[in-house]
C-alpha cells in the first residue's frame, strides 16, 4: 500500500541508500533497514479518503500523521534539507495534496521524561547534563539513534537477542548510567540486563547475550546478580524482567568497586563488591527478549560521593534475627592472642596480627548456620579473617595452647577446610579460586558465617548471602573455626543452635495427614505398620501434573498430555509442566522407548521462568536463564557446569526407568532414581518452578508417572526410610540384596557401555558357554553409572552370624550355572561372601575344578578351597 517519508535528494528515482527515511506498513526505515519494525498505524490498513502526513521537527526528529493524529517520533537527527516522498505502491493507486495542513494538531511535547514516557529526551533539552551516550559499536541487531541517546532491537518480534549497546567512554566513580524503558513487547519471555564491564569497546566481540561473557563483565539479569556469566546471588533487591514501559533502571560504580543498581531513583543497595577500583568500565545494556527500545535520560552523571566509599550494606543483606535458641559461643582453648568476652560470645585480638585461632565450642548439625560480625578492623596490617571447618577436637589441645598454629592456613594436624581471601584450601592447598566475595574487602558490620550442608558441603555466607559451594566430602563431626587475622581484630557471634523440641512441641511434619480444626484424626504411622515414618518426607498427596502444549517442535503429547513423544530428528524435544513443582512434591516420569541409533539420552532439571511464553531452543544446555540441568552425571545452572560425578550418568539409563526430580523445604533439588534420592543437586531453586525435560538423542518417549504412583513416604508404599530398603536379586533360586535391580525384560548391557565391554572381552577369552546361565538378565554391572541408577549401598550382610560385605563396584558379573548337587539353600543363607580376584591364565582351570587358584600361581597353583559352588 501507501508508502510515505522523506529523502535528502529527489535528483534520481534510485532505489533509496543514502538519506531516506520511509514509513511502510506499521514500521519505519531508515536506507532500507527497518529501525522500527513497530510504530503507529498501519498504512497498510488505509481507505480511500484517509490522510497522511510527515513532519520533521527544529530538533531533527522525524513525525507521520495519520487522519491528523501524531503518531510519535519514528527518526533523529534527520538533516534539515529533505524533500516529502510518496511511493504509491500496491493498493494506493492516487493521492493528493491537502492543503490544510494548519489545521493539524500540534505536537506532543517529548521532552519529558515521565513514567509515561513514549518517546526519548530532546538531545538539546540533556546534553549539558551528562556527555554519556551509547557507542557506535554495539550488537548487530541493535540501532542508535537520536544522537547516540536512544538504542533500540530492530525487528523485534522475530529477534531476541543480538541487542546489547555499550557506553560512549567510561563511568566515573559515583557517576549513574540510567536509562528509561520506552518499549517493551510481549513475545518473548526475559527482559533488559544491565551492568558493567571492563572490555573496551573496540576489543569486545559482541555475543548473543551479554552474560555469555566470562571475564571481566558484572550484569544483573532478572534478579540475578552475574559475574563472568556465573551467578554469584540470587534475590537481589529488583528483578529487571518485571519492569515496564517508563521504568528507569541506573547503574553506579563507587571509589570503594561497589556496583549499585537504581530502579526509578531508588537505591536497590550494594550489588557485588569487588569491582577493580580505578579500573575502566563501561555501561552494559542488553535490549533482550521483552526489552525493545530505551533512552538515557538526564539523570544521568554524578551522584553524591557519599556513597563511593559505601561496602557491603545491610540494605542489601538484611539481618535477620538469630533464630530460636541458645546462642553460639566460642571454645575456651584459642589462639594465644585472643581473647574472649561477653560470655564467649565476643573475641579480640589483642596483639601482633596472628595467633587469632578461635573455634566453636560443639560440633556443628548439619544445615547449622554459626555466623559472626565483624567488628573491629586495623588497617595497618594486610590480610583479614580465615573461616571454616575443622575435624580438629578443641578439647583435646594442649593448654597452654602450644598446640595452635600462628594462622589457619598452617593448622594441618588434622583435616581443615578453609575460605582466605577468594581461595578455597584443604589443610593448606589450594583447592579453588575466585570462590564468592572475597573476605578481604569486607569491614566493620559485615557478616560472616559458616555451614556443613547435608550433601556433606561446606557453604560460606557472607551478610546472609549464600555463596555456594566451596568444598565438598566435609566430615561429618566438624567445629567451625575462624582466624582473626590481619585488619580484622574483633568479631562477635550474631547465630544461634536450635534447641531440640521435645516430641510433643514439634510441629506436625509435612508428611503426617491433615486434619481439620477440631477433629482428632489418627496419627500418620498406624499402629500395627510396619517401619517407622521417615523424617522430611516429600507432600503425601501429589498434584495431578500434566506436560504443557507450548513444547520442542518435534514433540507430540497424548494420553491426556501424559505422554510426550519425540516424532523426528534427534533434538527440538524440550517439554516442560503444565503446573509448578510444589515444595516437597515427586515429579516422576518414566522413559518408555530409547532409540539406539542415536548417542546421548535425556536431561531433565527445572526453569524458574514461566513456561506459557518460553521460546523453546534446539537443546536444553542452551537455556542460560533460570535453569538448573542434569545431564549425563552432571549439574548445569544457566548453561554453566556446577558440579560433576552427580549421580548416576543419565546417558545409560535403560528403558522402563522411573526418574524423579523434588525440591525440597529448603529448596534444594533432589533427583530419583528408581525411588531412590541421589542427594542434592542445587540449592536456591526459586519459587515456582517448572520440571523440564529434554527428549534428545536415543530418549524418544516418557510418560508422567506421578499421578499413578503415591509420592515417597504415602500410604500403601513401602513404610520404612530410604536407608533400610532391600529387593532381592534372584539367580537360580540365590538371593543377593540389592536395592534395585533392572527389569527382567530390560538387558542393560543395551545401554551400559561398560558392561558391554566387558562382555566382549569375556567372549575373548572363548570359555565355554555351558559355565554360564543361559539369562543375561540376571548379569550385573557395577561400574558407578549401574550402581548408582540401582541405589547400590556399599555393604550389604550374609551368613550366620551376619557380616559385611562390600559389593565389588568397578567389576562387572557374569552369572555362572549352579552346582545340582550344592546345597544352594544352605550355602547362601549360612555362608559368608567374600570376592577373589585371580588371573585369566587362572581362571579356565577354577571354572573347571571348581577351586579358586592363586593369580600368582598360574594355571598350577595350589588350590585355596575345595567344594566351592560355581559362582563367580
Amino acid at each position: 500500500n501507501l508508502r510515505s517519508g522523506t529523502w535528502t535528494s529527489p535528483q534520481l528515482l534510485l532505489p533509496p541508500e543514502s538519506g531516506t527515511w520511509m514509513m511502510t506498513g506499521n514500521g519505519v526505515m531508515h536506507n532500507g533497514t527497518t529501525i522500527l519494525d513497530e510504530y503507529g498505524h498501519n498504512l497498510d490498513r488505509l481507505k480511500a479518503g484517509d490522510t497522511v502526513g510527515v513532519v520533521r521537527k527544529d530538533d531533527g526528529s522525524l513525525h507521520f500523521f495519520v487522519n491528523g493524529v501524531a503518531q510519535g517520533p519514528a527518526a533523529w537527527n534527520v538533516p534539515p534539507s529533505v524533500y516529502a516522498v510518496v511511493d504509491l505502491y500496491g493498493q494506493a493507486a492516487q493521492a493528493t495534496i491537502m492543503d490544510d495542513m494548519a489545521d493539524l494538531p500540534p505536537l506532543p511535547d517529548d521532552t519529558s521524561e515521565g513514567n509515561n514516557q513514549l518517546s526519548p529526551s530532546s538531545p538539546c533539552s540533556v546534553v549539558s547534563a551528562s556527555d554519556l551516550r551509547f557507542h557506535h559499536l554495539h550488537g548487530s541487531n541493535a540501532v542508535i539513534t537520536n544522537s547516540g541517546r536512544t538504542a533500540l532491537r530492530q525487528n523485534c518480534r522475530s529477534e531476541f537477542n543480538d541487542a546489547i549497546v555499550i557506553s560512549n567512554r567510561c563511568l566515573r566513580d559515583g557517576e549513574l548510567f540510567e536509562i528509561v524503558i520506552q518499549k517493551m513487547v510481549d513475545r518473548w519471555s526475559g527482559s533488559i540486563e544491565a551492568g558493567v564491564t571492563a572490555i573496551r569497546p573496540e576489543d569486545l566481540e559482541f555475543p548473543n547475550t551479554m552474560t555469555d561473557i566470562d571475564y571481566d563483565t558484572w550484569m544483573l539479569s532478572g534478579t540475578a546478580i552475574m559475574q563472568d556469566g556465573n551467578t554469584m546471588r540470587n534475590n537481589y533487591g529488583c528483578d529487571l524482567d518485571s519492569l515496564t514501559t517508563g521504568s528507569r533502571i541506573g547503574m553506579m560504580r563507587t571509589a570503594a568497586g561497589d556496583l549499585h543498581y537504581y530502579i526509578n531513583g531508588l537505591d536497590q543497595g550494594v550489588a557485588c563488591s569487588g569491582l577493580p577500583p580505578g579500573k575502566e568500565v563501561y555501561a552494559v545494556i542488553d535490549l533482550y527478549g521483552q526489552c525493545v527500545q530505551v533512552s538515557i535520560t538526564s539523570s544521568s552523571g554524578p551522584l553524591d560521593n557519599s556513597l563511593s566509599t559505601s561496602n557491603i550494606t545491610e540494605k542489601s543483606f538484611p539481618i535477620h534475627s538469630p533464630v530460636a535458641g541458645v546462642a553460639h559461643r566460642l571454645h575456651n582453648k584459642h589462639g594465644k592472642n585472643v581473647v574472649l568476652q561477653k560470655d564467649g560470645c565476643q573475641a579480640l585480638r589483642v596483639g601482633s596480627y596472628s595467633h587469632g585461632i578461635v573455634f566453636s565450642t560443639k560440633e556443628l548439625k548439619t544445615d547449622e548456620l554459626f555466623e559472626v560480625k565483624i567488628d573491629e578492623v586495623d588497617e595497618q596490617w594486610s590480610g583479614s579473617l580465615h573461616v571454616g571447618l575443622t575435624t580438629l577436637q578443641p578439647p583435646d589441645l594442649p593448654c597452654p595452647f602450644s598446640g595452635l598454629s600462628p594462622s589457619l592456613l598452617e593448622l594441618r594436624t588434622k583435616v581443615t577446610w578453609l575460605v582466605t581471601g577468594s581461595e578455597v584450601r584443604r589443610n593448606g592447598v589450594l583447592q579453588k579460586q575466585n570462590y564468592g566475595c572475597s573476605l578481604d574487602r569486607l569491614g566493620v558490620g559485615n557478616r560472616v558465617g559458616v555451614k556443613r550442608c547435608s550433601d556433606d558441603s561446606m557453604h560460606i555466607l557472607i551478610d546472609g548471602e549464600d555463596m555456594g559451594p566451596a568444598a565438598t566430602a566435609v566430615a561429618k563431626n566438624v567445629y567451625a573455626v575462624l582466624d582473626l587475622y590481619g585488619r580484622v581484630t574483633a568479631v562477635s557471634i550474631v547465630s544461634s543452635t536450635v534447641l531440640e523440641e521435645p516430641d510433643g512441641a514439634k510441629a506436625p511434619s509435612l508428611s503426617s495427614d491433615s486434619s481439620s480444626e477440631g477433629e482428632e484424626e489418627p496419627m500418620s504411622v498406624r499402629e500395627g505398620e510396619e517401619g517407622e515414618q521417615c523424617e522430611n518426607e516429600p507432600s503425601l498427596v501429589p498434584t495431578p501434573v500434566t506436560f504443557l502444549e507450548n513444547h520442542g517442535k518435534n514433540i507430540q503429547l497424548s494420553n491426556r498430555n501424559l505422554t510426550a513423544s519425540r516424532v523426528s530428528s534427534y533434538n527440538q524435544g524440550l517439554l516442560v509442566t503444565a503446573q509448578p513443582l510444589p515444595r516437597q512434591q515427586l515429579f516422576q516420569f518414566q522413559v518408555d522407548r530409547l532409540n539406539p541409533m542415536w548417542t546421548s539420552s535425556l536431561s531433565l532439571g527445572v526453569i524458574g521462568n514461566c513456561p506459557e511464553r518460553l521460546n523453546f531452543p534446539a537443546t536444553a544446555c542452551c537455556l542460560k536463564r533460570s535453569s538448573w540441568l542434569l545431564q549425563r552425571d552432571s549439574v548445569f545452572h544457566n548453561a554453566l557446569k556446577i558440579c560433576e560425578n552427580y549421580g548416576p550418568n543419565l546417558d545409560t539409563c535403560p528403558e522402563g526407568t522411573v526418574l524423579g526430580l523434588l525440591v525440597d523445604a529448603n529448596s534444594c533439588l533432589h533427583l530419583y532414581v528408581n525411588g531412590m534420592d541421589q542427594g542434592v543437586a542445587a540449592q536456591d531453586i526459586p519459587s515456582p518452578c517448572f520440571p523440564i525435560l529434554d527428549l534428545y538423542g536415543q530418549c524418544e518417549q516418557v510418560t508422567i508417572v506421578t499421578n499413578d504412583v503415591p509420592a515417597v513416604g504415602a500410604e500403601g508404599s513401602d513404610s520404612r526410610c530410604q536407608g533400610d530398603m532391600e529387593k532381592a536379586d534372584m539367580v537360580d533360586g540365590i538371593k543377593e540384596s540389592v536395592c534395585w535391580t533392572p527389569p527382567p525384560e530390560v538387558n542393560p548391557m543395551k545401554t551400559c557401555e561398560y558392561q558391554a565391554m566387558c562382555s566382549r572381552f569375556k567372549d575373548l577369552l572363548t570359555l565355554p558357554d555351558g559355565y554360564f546361565n543361559e539369562d543375561a538378565k540376571f548379569n550385573l554391572c557395577y561400574c558407578e553409572s549401574c550402581h548408582k541408577l540401582r541405589g547400590d549401598e556399599a555393604y550389604y550382610k550374609r551368613g550366620e552370624p551376619p557380616r559385611d560385605y562390600a559389593l565389588p563396584f568397578g567389576w562387572c558379573r557374569f552369572a555362572l550355572r549352579i552346582n545340582p548337587r550344592c546345597d544352594v539353600a544352605n550355602a547362601f543363607k549360612k555362608w559368608h561372601i567374600a570376592y577373589h580376584g585371580t588371573s585369566v591364565s587362572s581362571l579356565r582351570r577354577t571354572l573347571d575344578h571348581g577351586q579358586l587358584i592363586s593369580g600368582g600361581r598360574g594355571a598350577g597353583g595350589s588350590a585355596l578351597g575345595t567344594g566351592i559352588p560355581q559362582l563367580y
